[in-house]
């Protein structure tokens, strides 16, 4: 039985030609080996497998290498090549600092450090994961660092470059590593397949590559651990039940019926998702994705910011042109808003199935002058039974006397109603008569839209939110006012200076969002005055206060300065 060899390592990159998606570095590299212009300490820093400690052993080769390409590739025929191809060469030195993080450690290293290379020009330290050493061993390790011997290079390799200790960081080169493009890593997934004899999809290796998030060493082990499950025949479908991946497929669905305003549509298809075992979580992060994708492929500019495959893209730009623009600023944001709060909520899945009603009206948004965003019903009522209701439900009127002149009807923005904000009451159903004119029943009653609410009840609510203020005056200040109910949505408050009044200002906003909770009035108005007949001058805050006592007795100011008091 052949000993089997994973491909993240028997494709590992062997030359800086064959780095994928590192080509500004690997450039850099090869032109300081070409001119001779080597540094004696680099750091490689970046995300997990995109090629920092790969590329670190391919520059030790390189710079050992002794007849070296124009191009400055190693020539892997000489004598130093062929033993770093063979792992027997003796010039090149891996360090783990994650299980070698004490001075012990690096003291033990610097000492090998002044025996010079038997075969090539340098010795070469590759410390990987160096954010684990210790404080003490970066210390130790400091003065080796910043003047080795000549034949002595060192590389630092890193995840986390911000646990690196200044010090160190002034000491080295640094190379910052980016995470790999979808489409590098489609395309050389390709090419392990082609060699391994694997047949793909191509939308298959793209959702590899997805999840790998920039990495390549993870796109290469998804990629076998799929051809085991697969049996060397990699698709789609195989792929997202291997990686529990959701399928796009269902994002187009539900697309379609947020589209329509089709409510009981949607809960059915999140139904089916979570049937399949997909957390809220999961779901809400895609689908935020989705919008943004959908978003990014209505305009030629910022459609190279989507990394998909041709097949789906084809989608998805006959989606982007269904979609306003209005619709997925909205979307998105209520998406991204649900999930900020759903790690928090207690009914998770009523929290989707809120969000997924309110992307269902974005479509059926009320009027400008409505006075209410309306929702439409899951079910819509037949015709001709909401006729009957509202011509046995609806209260009578009584008809203008004869030979008066009508009035107008009103016209206001408080009497437009749109068809779904009629509202039925049935307050005058049992005293109907059966004499009544039906021409009287037809007319719809004016529609109430919030409580209504008493004076004692908004003198509650106001002594309510005083017990929560903390500013003291303020407090104090709105213990001492009664506010005035003018009629059933407007209240008038009455201050006795412009110092509270503007203090009353900068919290008119939460004052009036207390009340109308409290009151459960959404259209309440607040209105802060200043009582014009107020003669007497009342001093309000510290300063004013100080003043006012000063105006009166004077020595007050020479006693504070005496005493070098200052006012909080």
């Amino acid at each position: 039985m052949d000993n089997y060899i994973v491909s993240a390592r028997k494709y590992r990159p062997t030359t800086f030609h064959s780095v994928i998606g590192q080509k500004s570095l690997t450039t850099t590299l090869k032109n300081a080996i070409r001119n001779n212009k080597l540094a004696h300490a680099y750091l490689f820093c970046g995300p997990r497998g995109v090629g920092k400690t790969t590329c670190a052993r391919i520059f030790a080769k390189t710079i050992n290498c002794m007849h070296p390409n124009a191009d400055g590739e190693a020539c892997n025929t000489c004598e130093s090549c062929m033993a770093f191809n063979e792992n027997r060469s003796y010039n090149i030195y891996e360090l783990d600092a994650a299980s070698n993080n004490s001075v012990e450690d690096i003291r033990s290293l610097t000492d090998q450090v002044r025996i010079p290379p038997q075969i090539g020009h340098y010795k070469v330290y590759i410390i990987d994961e160096v954010h684990m050493l210790s404080t003490s061993a970066f210390n130790a390790f400091l003065k080796t660092l910043e003047e080795p011997p000549l034949h002595a290079l060192f590389i630092l390799a890193t995840t986390e470059k911000h646990k690196i200790i200044p010090t160190i960081l002034s000491r080295c080169q640094i190379y910052d590593f980016n995470r790999i493009s979808i489409n590098d890593i489609v395309d050389y997934l390709a090419y392990v397949a082609d060699n391994e004899h694997v047949s793909y999809e191509k939308e298959a290796l793209n959702i590899i590559a997805q999840k790998a998030e920039g990495g390549m060493r993870d796109a290469l082990s998804i990629f076998d651990q799929i051809v085991s499950f697969s049996e060397s025949h990699i698709t789609y479908q195989s792929v997202i039940e291997n990686l529990n991946v959701l399928d796009y497929e269902y994002y187009f669905r539900l697309t379609d019926v947020l589209l329509a305003g089709n409510v009981s549509q949607s809960l059915l298809i999140l139904n089916e998702i979570i049937g399949k075992g997909f957390d809220g979580q999961h779901i809400l992060s895609g689908l935020s994705n989705f919008f943004r994708d959908t978003l990014v492929c209505k305009d030629p500019q910022t459609i190279v910011l989507f990394e998909i495959g041709d097949a789906a893209k084809e989608k998805y730009l006959q989606l982007a042109q269904q979609c306003s623009n209005e619709f997925l600023y909205k979307a998105i944001e209520l998406s991204n808003e649900c999930d900020l709060n759903y790690r928090y909520s207690k009914n998770k899945r009523l929290l989707i199935e809120l969000l997924l009603i309110r992307l269902c009206q974005l479509n059926h948004q009320s009027t400008p002058t409505d006075d209410k965003k309306k929702i439409k019903p899951l079910v819509e009522q037949e015709k001709d039974n909401s006729i009957a209701s509202t011509q046995t439900q609806a209260p009578s009127i009584p008809p203008p006397p004869t030979g008066e002149k009508q009035n107008a009807p009103d016209v206001s923005p408080n009497r437009i109603m749109s068809k779904n904000s009629l509202r039925i009451s049935l307050k005058k159903t049992a005293s109907n008569q059966p004499n009544e004119k039906s021409q009287e029943a037809d007319l719809p009653h004016e529609p109430k839209l919030e409580e209504a609410f008493t004076q004692e009840e908004l003198e509650k609510a106001w002594k309510e939110y005083a017990k929560k203020e903390e500013d003291i005056h303020l407090k104090n200040t709105i213990l001492n006012i009664r506010p005035q109910l003018l009629n059933e949505n407007r209240v008038q408050v009455a201050v006795f200076n412009p110092e509270q009044q503007s203090k009353l200002r900068e919290k008119e906003f939460l004052i009036t969002d207390f009340l109308s909770h409290q009151l459960k009035n959404h259209l309440l108005q607040l209105e802060i005055i200043v009582l014009e007949e107020q003669k007497q001058y009342i001093p309000y805050g510290n300063r004013d206060i100080f003043n006012f006592m000063a105006e009166k007795n004077p020595s007050l100011i020479a006693l504070a300065k005496e005493f070098n008091l200052k006012l909080n």
